[in-house]
């Protein structure tokens, strides 16, 4: 994917029919992402195999699998990137891709060229090009915004700086701070803390958990266990199917964990026994992906 296909993003919905989505998710309050016995993969490959799941509107849920488990399909998915084989899928009230414009997605790091010369104030306008519509300017609206989200991760000092020169943790804020300018009602992001320090890591999850208290829902895929028990409200559990979901402790039950990860999760004893992932990045294998990893912050 290079990074002006990212950042274009998709705008199949018109705004009427994005509000009509959003009142009658809101009115009955229904659920915003719900999957039910669906079963996708890439030509041969199946990636996800029956997997029903309901998010409720508001929620923080981390999604939690090892390498190839589809947890980046499962995000495909939801934003219409893919279809399913089978089964049915419901994304704020429609099928996938009727609400385009209220959906943020933010693939993983490596799916993004990053040495498209584009400043960090022009990716994060480009999350206000949907609601603009074709043809049209970025007015003085849409420029606040802009801002405001840069100011919400702390990068407006580099808001003229190109996106390629920043750190891999800088990197992530930017990117996040174009999901927010997007003023999204929900949020798919794949691995949006990974590489990136721990003072990084803690910012993003407060943005995040802000913005569900705003009443948006944020899906998460995370390889850190820890983060997910201590900063989201719920998890789902995935091997190429839904193993299991519920609040956020279940990521630390280790009959689970061996269920989800098979031989991957390692118990150290001791007092207050801590157990150990040894698949330390976890990719789906799409088609046409290639995974490497920033060391810089």
């Amino acid at each position: 994917m290079t990074l002006l296909d990212f950042l274009v993003g998709r705008t199949a919905s018109s705004t009427a029919d994005r509000d009509a989505t959003l009142a009658l998710v809101r009115a009955t309050d229904g659920p915003s992402v719900a999957l039910d016995h669906v079963t996708a993969g890439y030509g041969r490959r199946t990636a996800l195999s029956d997997v029903s799941l309901t998010v409720a509107q508001g929620s923080l849920l981390a999604v939690i699998g090892p390498n190839g488990a589809g947890k980046s399909t499962l995000l495909k998915l939801i934003a219409g990137l893919i279809r399913p084989v089978s089964g049915q899928i419901t994304v704020l009230g429609g099928p996938p891709g009727s609400a385009a414009r209220s959906i943020a997605y933010l693939p993983q790091a490596e799916a993004v060229d990053w040495e498209f010369p584009v400043t960090v104030r022009e990716v994060v306008t480009m999350g206000r090009y949907a609601r603009l519509g074709f043809g049209h300017e970025p007015g003085k609206v849409d420029r606040e915004r802009v801002l405001a989200a840069l100011e919400t991760v702390g990068m407006t000092d580099a808001v003229d700086r190109q996106i390629g020169a920043l750190s891999g943790g800088q990197r992530r804020r930017v990117f996040l701070a174009r999901a927010i300018a997007a003023d999204p009602e929900l949020y798919l992001l794949d691995e949006p803390v990974t590489g990136v320090d721990a003072r990084t890591q803690e910012d993003l999850m407060d943005v995040l958990e802000a913005e569900a208290r705003a009443g948006k829902t944020v899906i998460a895929t995370t390889h850190d266990l820890i983060c997910a028990a201590q900063r989201f409200h719920q998890a789902a559990l995935i091997n190429g199917r839904l193993i299991a979901q519920g609040s956020a402790d279940l990521v630390l039950d280790r009959k689970l964990l061996s269920e989800t990860y098979g031989g991957h999760v390692l118990v150290l004893p001791g007092d207050g026994e801590r157990m150990v992932l040894d698949d330390a990045h976890h990719h789906d294998e799409a088609p046409g992906e290639r995974h490497y990893h920033d060391d810089s912050r």
